[in-house]
Protein backbone atom coordinates (compact mmCIF):
# COMPACT_ATOMS: atom_id res chain seq x y z
CA UNK A 1 0.00 0.00 0.00
CA UNK A 2 2.02 2.93 -1.42
CA UNK A 3 -0.46 5.63 -2.29
CA UNK A 4 -4.17 6.34 -0.52
CA UNK A 5 -6.97 5.02 -3.22
CA UNK A 6 -10.81 6.10 -3.82
CA UNK A 7 -10.88 2.52 -2.23
CA UNK A 8 -9.67 3.42 0.52
CA UNK A 9 -12.83 5.66 1.17
CA UNK A 10 -15.45 3.48 -0.51
CA UNK A 11 -16.45 1.18 2.85
CA UNK A 12 -15.07 -2.14 1.61
CA UNK A 13 -12.31 -4.60 2.15
CA UNK A 14 -10.03 -1.74 1.23
CA UNK A 15 -11.01 0.43 3.51
CA UNK A 16 -11.29 -2.53 6.83
CA UNK A 17 -7.69 -3.08 5.67
CA UNK A 18 -6.62 0.86 6.32
CA UNK A 19 -8.71 0.63 9.80
CA UNK A 20 -7.09 -2.79 10.65
CA UNK A 21 -3.60 -2.57 9.64
CA UNK A 22 -3.27 1.46 10.53
CA UNK A 23 -5.56 3.01 12.83
CA UNK A 24 -5.77 0.25 14.73
CA UNK A 25 -1.95 0.22 14.95
CA UNK A 26 -1.58 3.75 16.54
CA UNK A 27 -5.48 4.35 18.37
CA UNK A 28 -5.85 1.09 19.92
CA UNK A 29 -8.82 0.67 22.50
CA UNK A 30 -11.39 -1.75 23.38
CA UNK A 31 -14.35 1.29 22.47
CA UNK A 32 -12.46 1.99 18.88
CA UNK A 33 -11.76 -1.90 18.43
CA UNK A 34 -15.69 -2.92 19.05
CA UNK A 35 -15.92 -1.18 15.59
CA UNK A 36 -19.53 -0.24 15.97
CA UNK A 37 -21.39 2.79 14.52
CA UNK A 38 -21.46 5.04 17.56
CA UNK A 39 -18.75 4.74 20.55
CA UNK A 40 -21.15 3.69 23.88
CA UNK A 41 -19.33 6.05 26.46
CA UNK A 42 -19.80 6.32 30.48
CA UNK A 43 -19.12 9.39 31.63
CA UNK A 44 -21.12 10.42 35.13
CA UNK A 45 -20.06 13.93 35.21
CA UNK A 46 -20.86 17.19 33.65
CA UNK A 47 -19.34 17.26 30.16
CA UNK A 48 -17.60 19.99 27.75
CA UNK A 49 -17.73 19.12 23.73
CA UNK A 50 -15.98 20.87 20.95
CA UNK A 51 -14.68 20.05 16.87
CA UNK A 52 -12.50 21.79 15.08
CA UNK A 53 -11.48 21.09 11.59
CA UNK A 54 -7.70 21.47 10.02
CA UNK A 55 -6.76 22.52 6.80
CA UNK A 56 -2.97 23.76 7.69
CA UNK A 57 -0.51 24.11 4.86
CA UNK A 58 1.85 22.65 4.84
CA UNK A 59 0.90 19.92 6.79
CA UNK A 60 4.57 18.92 7.88
CA UNK A 61 5.96 22.14 9.97
CA UNK A 62 8.60 22.27 12.00
CA UNK A 63 7.93 20.92 15.49
CA UNK A 64 4.78 19.06 14.26
CA UNK A 65 2.29 18.17 11.39
CA UNK A 66 -1.45 18.17 10.55
CA UNK A 67 -2.11 14.90 12.91
CA UNK A 68 -0.70 16.38 15.75
CA UNK A 69 -1.88 19.77 15.95
CA UNK A 70 -5.49 18.29 15.29
CA UNK A 71 -4.89 16.39 18.36
CA UNK A 72 -3.67 19.38 20.43
CA UNK A 73 -5.88 22.04 19.45
CA UNK A 74 -9.22 19.75 20.22
CA UNK A 75 -7.29 18.46 23.76
CA UNK A 76 -6.53 22.74 23.97
CA UNK A 77 -10.04 23.56 23.56
CA UNK A 78 -11.94 21.21 26.44
CA UNK A 79 -8.88 21.91 28.58
CA UNK A 80 -9.27 25.59 28.74
CA UNK A 81 -12.73 25.27 30.09
CA UNK A 82 -11.48 23.55 33.04
CA UNK A 83 -12.40 20.23 31.45
CA UNK A 84 -9.91 16.97 31.51
CA UNK A 85 -9.33 15.57 27.90
CA UNK A 86 -11.52 11.72 27.59
CA UNK A 87 -12.33 10.87 24.24
CA UNK A 88 -11.73 12.69 20.96
CA UNK A 89 -13.78 11.25 17.18
CA UNK A 90 -11.58 11.67 14.05
CA UNK A 91 -12.27 12.08 10.76
CA UNK A 92 -9.96 11.95 7.57
CA UNK A 93 -10.42 13.40 4.12
CA UNK A 94 -8.15 12.42 1.86
CA UNK A 95 -7.13 13.05 -1.40
CA UNK A 96 -6.49 10.28 -3.75
CA UNK A 97 -2.98 9.76 -4.34
CA UNK A 98 -1.91 10.46 -1.16
CA UNK A 99 1.39 9.03 -0.15
CA UNK A 100 0.56 6.09 2.65
CA UNK A 101 3.78 6.92 4.26
CA UNK A 102 2.75 10.29 4.81
CA UNK A 103 -0.37 9.25 5.98
CA UNK A 104 1.13 6.79 8.56
CA UNK A 105 3.65 9.83 10.26
CA UNK A 106 0.68 12.03 10.69
CA UNK A 107 -1.35 8.56 12.74
CA UNK A 108 1.93 8.20 14.82
CA UNK A 109 2.27 11.37 15.55
CA UNK A 110 -1.55 11.93 16.40
CA UNK A 111 -0.62 8.84 18.52
CA UNK A 112 2.19 10.10 20.38
CA UNK A 113 0.23 13.43 21.47
CA UNK A 114 -2.76 11.41 22.83
CA UNK A 115 -0.31 9.56 25.23
CA UNK A 116 0.83 12.86 26.79
CA UNK A 117 -3.22 13.38 28.19
CA UNK A 118 -4.20 9.69 28.32
CA UNK A 119 -7.06 10.80 25.82
CA UNK A 120 -8.67 7.85 22.99
CA UNK A 121 -9.85 8.28 19.79
CA UNK A 122 -12.71 6.03 19.81
CA UNK A 123 -14.44 6.76 17.05
CA UNK A 124 -13.55 7.97 13.13
CA UNK A 125 -14.62 8.00 9.75
CA UNK A 126 -12.32 8.08 6.19
CA UNK A 127 -13.44 9.95 3.23
CA UNK A 128 -11.24 9.72 0.12
CA UNK A 129 -12.15 12.17 -2.71
CA UNK A 130 -10.58 12.27 -6.24
CA UNK A 131 -7.34 14.37 -7.01
CA UNK A 132 -8.01 17.92 -6.76
CA UNK A 133 -10.86 18.04 -4.60
CA UNK A 134 -8.77 18.55 -1.34
CA UNK A 135 -5.30 19.96 -0.93
CA UNK A 136 -3.72 16.22 0.49
CA UNK A 137 -5.66 15.63 3.44
CA UNK A 138 -7.81 17.43 6.32
CA UNK A 139 -8.71 16.48 9.76
CA UNK A 140 -11.87 17.10 12.06
CA UNK A 141 -11.88 16.18 15.41
CA UNK A 142 -14.12 16.27 18.02
CA UNK A 143 -13.92 16.03 21.88
CA UNK A 144 -15.38 15.54 24.80
CA UNK A 145 -14.11 16.26 28.17
CA UNK A 146 -14.52 16.10 32.36
CA UNK A 147 -15.42 18.96 33.87
CA UNK A 148 -13.21 19.76 37.02
CA UNK A 149 -13.33 23.09 37.51
CA UNK A 150 -16.53 25.25 36.69
CA UNK A 151 -17.20 28.69 36.00
CA UNK A 152 -14.59 29.34 33.68
CA UNK A 153 -15.96 31.73 31.43
CA UNK A 154 -15.14 34.86 29.05
CA UNK A 155 -17.89 36.92 30.89
CA UNK A 156 -15.62 36.64 34.49
CA UNK A 157 -13.19 39.13 34.47
CA UNK A 158 -13.43 42.20 37.02
CA UNK A 159 -11.31 45.23 37.84
CA UNK A 160 -8.18 44.62 39.59
CA UNK A 161 -7.68 40.58 37.51
CA UNK A 162 -4.79 39.64 36.31
CA UNK A 163 -3.69 38.92 32.64
CA UNK A 164 -0.95 36.11 32.59
CA UNK A 165 0.00 34.31 29.13
CA UNK A 166 2.24 30.96 29.57
CA UNK A 167 4.93 31.62 27.09
CA UNK A 168 6.07 33.26 24.08
CA UNK A 169 4.01 34.53 21.75
CA UNK A 170 3.39 34.16 17.90
CA UNK A 171 5.96 31.09 17.67
CA UNK A 172 3.23 28.95 15.59
CA UNK A 173 2.21 31.60 12.87
CA UNK A 174 5.64 32.66 12.17
CA UNK A 175 6.60 29.55 11.98
CA UNK A 176 4.06 28.27 9.23
CA UNK A 177 4.56 31.54 7.51
CA UNK A 178 8.12 31.52 7.05
CA UNK A 179 8.01 27.25 5.59
CA UNK A 180 5.00 28.30 3.49
CA UNK A 181 6.54 31.05 1.88
CA UNK A 182 10.04 29.57 1.97
CA UNK A 183 11.59 32.36 4.32
CA UNK A 184 14.91 31.11 5.48
CA UNK A 185 15.14 32.46 8.87
CA UNK A 186 18.58 30.65 9.60
CA UNK A 187 17.13 30.20 13.39
CA UNK A 188 15.92 26.89 15.20
CA UNK A 189 12.02 28.50 15.99
CA UNK A 190 9.58 25.60 15.95
CA UNK A 191 6.06 26.22 16.32
CA UNK A 192 4.52 25.43 20.04
CA UNK A 193 2.14 23.01 19.07
CA UNK A 194 1.75 20.92 22.20
CA UNK A 195 -1.23 19.75 24.66
CA UNK A 196 -1.89 22.43 27.73
CA UNK A 197 -3.59 20.31 30.19
CA UNK A 198 -1.17 19.82 32.04
CA UNK A 199 -0.72 23.42 32.74
CA UNK A 200 -4.62 23.81 33.67
CA UNK A 201 -4.49 20.97 35.66
CA UNK A 202 -1.47 22.17 37.28
CA UNK A 203 -3.54 25.22 37.92
CA UNK A 204 -6.59 23.59 38.99
CA UNK A 205 -4.51 21.42 41.60
CA UNK A 206 -2.77 24.72 42.84
CA UNK A 207 -6.07 26.30 43.37
CA UNK A 208 -5.98 29.23 41.48
CA UNK A 209 -8.98 31.44 40.85
CA UNK A 210 -9.53 30.92 37.56
CA UNK A 211 -11.19 33.96 35.91
CA UNK A 212 -11.30 33.45 32.26
CA UNK A 213 -9.06 31.11 29.95
CA UNK A 214 -8.35 30.85 26.35
CA UNK A 215 -5.78 28.80 24.37
CA UNK A 216 -4.56 32.30 21.73
CA UNK A 217 -5.10 30.26 18.32
CA UNK A 218 -6.21 32.14 15.09
CA UNK A 219 -6.49 35.92 15.77
CA UNK A 220 -3.89 35.26 18.50
CA UNK A 221 -3.69 36.98 21.68
CA UNK A 222 -5.42 40.33 20.58
CA UNK A 223 -8.49 37.96 19.54
CA UNK A 224 -8.52 36.84 23.22
CA UNK A 225 -8.31 40.04 25.02
CA UNK A 226 -10.21 42.04 22.69
CA UNK A 227 -13.29 38.93 23.38
CA UNK A 228 -13.33 39.45 27.12
CA UNK A 229 -12.92 42.89 26.79
CA UNK A 230 -16.13 43.05 24.81
CA UNK A 231 -17.80 39.80 26.88
CA UNK A 232 -16.80 41.23 30.51
CA UNK A 233 -17.48 44.84 29.83
CA UNK A 234 -14.02 45.99 30.63
CA UNK A 235 -10.67 48.16 29.72
CA UNK A 236 -7.95 45.49 30.01
CA UNK A 237 -4.59 47.17 30.04
CA UNK A 238 -1.08 45.24 28.45
CA UNK A 239 2.31 46.03 28.83
CA UNK A 240 4.38 45.78 26.00
CA UNK A 241 7.36 45.42 26.86
CA UNK A 242 6.05 41.94 28.99
CA UNK A 243 4.30 40.36 26.37
CA UNK A 244 7.10 37.11 25.58
CA UNK A 245 8.36 37.58 22.12
CA UNK A 246 11.54 35.55 20.31
CA UNK A 247 13.59 37.90 18.70
CA UNK A 248 13.31 35.74 15.67
CA UNK A 249 9.61 36.42 15.92
CA UNK A 250 9.66 39.82 16.22
CA UNK A 251 12.18 39.99 13.29
CA UNK A 252 10.27 38.61 11.13
CA UNK A 253 6.71 40.76 12.17
CA UNK A 254 9.13 43.89 11.88
CA UNK A 255 9.80 42.81 8.58
CA UNK A 256 6.70 42.05 7.08
CA UNK A 257 4.87 44.49 9.15
CA UNK A 258 2.84 42.44 11.55
CA UNK A 259 2.11 42.55 15.36
CA UNK A 260 2.96 39.16 17.24
CA UNK A 261 0.04 39.48 19.06
CA UNK A 262 -2.05 38.69 16.29
CA UNK A 263 -0.62 35.36 15.50
CA UNK A 264 -1.60 32.35 16.26
CA UNK A 265 -0.26 29.99 18.96
CA UNK A 266 -0.96 26.24 19.20
CA UNK A 267 0.51 25.42 22.84
CA UNK A 268 -0.20 28.91 25.06
CA UNK A 269 -2.91 29.71 27.33
CA UNK A 270 -3.64 33.33 27.92
CA UNK A 271 -5.12 33.19 32.19
CA UNK A 272 -7.03 35.42 34.02
CA UNK A 273 -6.96 35.21 37.77
CA UNK A 274 -7.68 37.37 41.02
CA UNK A 275 -4.79 39.46 41.78
CA UNK A 276 -4.17 37.90 45.27
CA UNK A 277 -3.14 34.50 42.95
CA UNK A 278 -1.14 36.26 40.56
CA UNK A 279 1.78 35.44 42.03
CA UNK A 280 0.78 32.02 42.90
CA UNK A 281 -0.51 31.17 39.30
CA UNK A 282 3.36 32.22 37.58
CA UNK A 283 5.29 30.39 39.99
CA UNK A 284 2.93 27.04 39.34
CA UNK A 285 3.32 27.79 35.32
CA UNK A 286 6.78 28.18 35.50
CA UNK A 287 7.60 24.79 36.81
CA UNK A 288 6.48 23.16 34.16
CA UNK A 289 8.54 23.08 31.25
CA UNK A 290 5.56 24.47 28.90
CA UNK A 291 5.35 27.04 30.90
CA UNK A 292 8.48 28.19 31.73
CA UNK A 293 8.11 31.43 30.22
CA UNK A 294 4.65 33.07 31.49
CA UNK A 295 4.45 36.34 32.21
CA UNK A 296 2.26 39.13 33.96
CA UNK A 297 1.22 40.85 30.70
CA UNK A 298 -1.44 43.10 32.01
CA UNK A 299 -4.71 43.72 34.43
CA UNK A 300 -8.34 44.55 33.92
CA UNK A 301 -8.79 48.29 34.83
CA UNK A 302 -12.83 48.91 34.47
CA UNK A 303 -15.88 48.61 33.93
CA UNK A 304 -17.76 49.97 30.64
CA UNK A 305 -15.03 50.55 28.17
CA UNK A 306 -14.75 47.73 26.18
CA UNK A 307 -11.25 47.75 25.02
CA UNK A 308 -7.56 46.46 24.95
CA UNK A 309 -4.82 49.64 25.91
CA UNK A 310 -1.52 48.55 24.88
CA UNK A 311 1.03 50.56 26.63
CA UNK A 312 4.07 50.43 24.81
CA UNK A 313 7.73 50.37 25.77
CA UNK A 314 7.94 54.62 25.54
CA UNK A 315 5.28 55.06 27.51
CA UNK A 316 2.55 55.54 25.09
CA UNK A 317 -0.67 54.22 24.88
CA UNK A 318 -2.83 52.84 21.73
CA UNK A 319 -5.37 50.63 21.37
CA UNK A 320 -4.70 47.09 20.42
CA UNK A 321 -7.26 46.53 17.95
CA UNK A 322 -8.59 43.21 17.33
CA UNK A 323 -7.41 41.07 13.77
CA UNK A 324 -9.52 42.26 10.80
CA UNK A 325 -9.05 40.12 7.49
CA UNK A 326 -7.19 36.85 7.08
CA UNK A 327 -4.18 37.25 8.26
CA UNK A 328 -2.46 34.17 7.26
CA UNK A 329 -5.12 31.12 5.79
CA UNK A 330 -5.00 27.95 6.32
CA UNK A 331 -2.80 28.13 9.47
CA UNK A 332 -4.50 25.33 11.68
Amino acid sequence: MKQIMLAHGGGGEETQKLIKELFFKYFNNEILLSMEDSAVLNINSKVAFTTDSFTISPIFFSGGDIGKLAIAGTVNDLSVMGAKPLYLSCSFIIEEGFPFEDLEKIVKSMAEELKKTGTLIVTGDTKVVPRGFVDKIFINTSGLGKVVYEGVSAHNLSEGDSIIVSGTVGDHGVCIMAQREGIDMQTDLISDCDSVWTLVEDLIKGNVKIKAMRDPTRGGLSAVLNEWAESSNVEIEVLEEKIPVKPQVQGLCELLGLEPYVLANEGRIVVAVSKEDTEKALEILRKNPLGKDAQLIGKVNSKGKKRVILKTSYGSLRIMEPPAGEILPRIC
